[in-house]
């Protein structure tokens, strides 16, 4: 099984290539069949997804905690 980093790493690397193919070849709002489509939206809730997998591996990554003695 996939740790929670290699997790987040593939679905940020599956969002920024849906980012990629949307923004090459720009496509109009639409609706079909009731169905609305709405592109702007998708690429929207596609960098959502980049930018909250790009904090969630901020928090996984290693941190340093710095602390300061004061003697009385």
């Amino acid at each position: 099984m996939a740790t929670d980093t290699e997790q987040l790493t593939a679905i940020r690397s599956l969002a920024l290539q849906r980012i990629a193919e949307i923004t090459a070849t720009p496509k109009p709002n639409y609706s079909i069949d009731g169905q609305q489509v709405a592109w702007a939206d998708y690429l929207r809730q596609l960098q959502a997804t980049v930018d909250w997998c790009n904090e969630r591996l901020a928090d996984l990554g290693p941190f340093e905690i710095r602390t300061r003695g004061v003697s009385e």
